[in-house]
């Protein structure tokens, strides 16, 4: 079902990836975008079918991951609103090397690849653009290998509480007004898909929240982690 164009146009303006885009070039974009509804557990494709174009998460939550040769699974990226996915397998024109699956009901925007390497094709700065995109998807990655490699599983989990409440931003954004009181986090996804995307087991994630709580650092209440002290917290991942 193609999207309503106007509606397609104005979120994809919000897109960091189309966002410096021309208003001609976004609306040549939103003519052909489409919309998908995925439920909860949905699978949107598999690792080794082809690329379609880039997805565009309008709400919801998607997770990309793969399996290995023993079959575990290993969470690559949580992806939510406003976040794309899928332009380097497109720009490659190879099959997708991982998974995406619906960790919640979701609605996307698929811009087709024919649509994009069109806008390409007439206005290279459109191509840098794009590019500039990828750039931060793989800084963020090469951030990522670099914390698995040099951090311990307990730095990796501080940082990822700390980002969920948003203190590496300015304060308002987080959900506390006081920095340094108690601050209630709810977990976005299960324990498990968390460990996975930290490089940790299931049993180390559980360990490290144990040694925590031992600490007065963290409360744990099924998926709500109340943080007791954020400076102490901090601290803790030094």
């Amino acid at each position: 079902m193609a999207a309503n164009g106007r509606s397609a146009d104005n979120f994809i303006a919000n897109v960091a990836l189309f966002k410096e885009a021309s208003e001609e070039q976004r609306a040549r974009i939103a003519e052909r975008t489409r919309q998908l509804r995925v439920s909860r557990g949905d699978t949107l494709f598999h690792r080794g079918d082809p690329a379609a174009g880039t997805y565009i998460v309008v709400y919801g939550q998607i997770k990309l991951s793969f399996a290995s040769s023993t079959g575990v699974e290993k969470v690559i990226e949580i992806l939510n609103q406003g976040q794309s996915f899928g332009e380097a397998v497109m720009f490659l024109d190879v099959p997708h090397v991982v998974t995406a699956q619906a960790l919640a009901d979701s609605l996307l925007l698929l811009i087709p690849k024919e649509a994009v390497f069109e806008g390409i094709a007439s206005d290279p700065g459109f191509a840098r653009r794009m590019l500039a995109g990828l750039s931060r998807r793989l800084h963020q990655l090469v951030a990522d290998v670099e914390s698995y490699s040099t951090r311990s599983g307990t730095e990796r989990l501080i940082g990822y509480l700390l980002r969920d409440c948003g203190i590496e931003a300015p304060p308002d954004s987080c959900a506390a007004d006081q920095p340094s009181g108690p601050v209630d986090i709810e977990l976005p996804v299960a324990k498990g898909i968390i460990a996975s995307r930290l490089n940790l087991t299931q049993e180390h994630l559980s360990r490290i929240l144990h040694d925590l709580s031992a600490l007065k650092l963290i409360e744990v209440h099924g998926r709500r982690i109340r943080i007791l002290d954020l400076e102490r917290l901090r601290n803790h991942a030094r």
